[in-house]
């Protein structure tokens, strides 16, 4: 059996993203050789977010703070968190969610998640959805009829 610390797991940023989401990560189900549960570890600079406002289509995920004050966005409003606070996101609109780190100091979370392909969320403020894989985002108002070029 594996074990990963998830205060000192080095964590890396994506490159491409822009700042207000330049945040580093480490996906440790696969340290863990878990297939099922998906946990990621996210390491916020100030001023800096995990993801856009979203919700899952299918999943449930589980936000655990480790160090520092993140300030949660859900369709309650907003609010600080504290180290080990923990917060339920349910599938759907009603788990709607958004990470932001609002303080001076870096600070570090857990999202836990059951996982599966495909997955879908949901990014109300900009009117769009993601299907992961492939990876493709969609504009909702691009919508089409369940018929349409098949009759």
């Amino acid at each position: 059996m594996s074990d990963v610390n998830l205060f000192t797991v080095d964590v890396q940023k994506d490159a491409d993203d822009p700042d207000g989401y330049n945040t580093s990560y480490v996906r440790v189900g696969p340290l863990l050789g878990a297939t099922k549960l998906g946990l990621s570890v996210y390491e916020l600079p100030p001023g800096q977010s995990i993801c856009p406002y979203h919700y899952e289509i299918g999943y449930e995920e589980w936000l655990i703070v480790l160090t520092g004050h993140p300030t949660l966005r859900t369709p309650d409003g907003e609010h600080e968190l504290r180290p080990w606070d923990s917060a339920f996101f349910a599938d759907g609109p009603d788990g709607a969610h958004k990470v932001t780190n609002r303080t001076d100091s870096t600070l570090r979370v857990a999202i836990l998640s059951n996982k599966g392909d495909p997955g879908a969320s949901v990014y109300s403020d900009s009117d769009k959805v993601g299907i992961w894989p492939p990876g493709k985002l969609f504009r909702l108002g691009d919508a089409v009829d369940y018929w349409d070029g098949e009759i």
